[in-house]
């Protein structure tokens, strides 16, 4: 097992969960390591708003969803891509995980001496939920911790995103800029939808959260319904001057502070999310047998 490393860095984020009688993937010849440091903009460097950026964005009605499927935006998690870490030998999803938790042991692999690497465990604060749960990789336990599209891609097919070139497709969906983990209960509860039907539940995430949504959407070129636009003003007024997030952003932890949340009284435990997340052959949830399977074709 890697040795810990306290104070690592990682991104907003999300994630599950230790794992009784799941096998995780061995962790010999793992090290624990530092989240990678981000880039960090100049004072006063970024002065686009992301409530001017808003008005930028086209509005229009939501096009048909005919024609849409996911390898429309290429293979899951595909390193084949020319967005920030695209290339790096790592497929997205490592990327991700390793920019969000904190505390995160890597599994041991040449010529790498510190994230971005092959996950094996790490602390995560769900930026969503306003939870803080432990994640072990394991074939049971690592779907418990999906990586989530801030634009979803079903929402961005609709939105202009049938009209970019296939490669363009590919970056927005392993763009790091659009790209948060978390845990399941959002992830499922938001699908395709955008934020004139769904906003996370932590309140205090909102404003970075429909921020990040004008920032990946101006990017790719991409529109907004009325409704989306009049949602998404309605949470930047909350908090006027707030800048539109660009890679440095992306790069790094996203700053929010746990709060209040919209879950019905309880549901938004850490304890309820760890103990759903731990599963067991008495019937307590585990994840669905076909995210398992992607997961494990995936390697991960």
């Amino acid at each position: 097992m890697g040795q810990s490393v306290s104070g690592v860095a990682a991104v907003a984020a999300a994630f599950v969960v230790a794992v009784s009688g799941c096998s995780a993937l061995p962790a010999d010849g793992g090290t624990v390591f530092a989240a990678p440091v981000s880039e960090t903009a100049a004072p006063g460097a970024q002065v686009e708003e992301a409530l001017s950026a808003l008005e930028q964005l086209a509005v229009k009605g939501r096009a048909p969803k005919t024609g849409y499927a996911r390898s429309e935006f290429g293979a899951a998690w595909t390193d084949t891509n020319t967005a920030m870490w695209g290339g790096n030998s790592l497929s997205t999803r490592e990327d991700i995980l390793s920019r969000d938790l904190m505390d995160v042991t890597c599994k041991g692999r040449s010529g790498v001496a510190a994230p971005p690497c092959v996950v094996q465990s790490g602390v995560l604060h769900d930026p969503y939920t306003g939870t803080t749960v432990n994640f072990v990789r394991g074939e049971t336990t690592s779907p418990l911790v999906p990586i989530e599209h801030v634009v979803a891609l079903g929402d961005s097919w609709q939105k202009g995103a049938q009209q970019l070139s296939a490669a363009e497709r590919v970056d927005l969906a392993n763009d790091p800029l659009n790209l948060i983990a978390t845990t399941q209960a959002p992830n499922s509860a938001k699908s395709d939808s955008d934020a004139a039907s769904w906003l996370p539940p932590n309140k205090a995430f909102r404003c970075a959260y429909v921020a990040r949504q004008v920032a990946v959407k101006l990017r790719y070129r991409l529109w907004v319904t009325q409704a989306e636009k009049d949602a998404i003003a309605a949470v930047l007024s909350t908090c006027p001057g707030l800048a539109l997030p660009s890679n440095a952003e992306a790069a790094g932890r996203v700053s929010w502070t746990s709060s209040e949340t919209d879950y019905p009284q309880g549901a938004s435990g850490s304890r309820r999310v760890v103990a759903a997340a731990r599963g067991s052959r008495r019937g307590r949830p585990r994840a669905p047998c076909a995210a398992r399977r992607a997961l494990r074709r995936a390697g991960v």
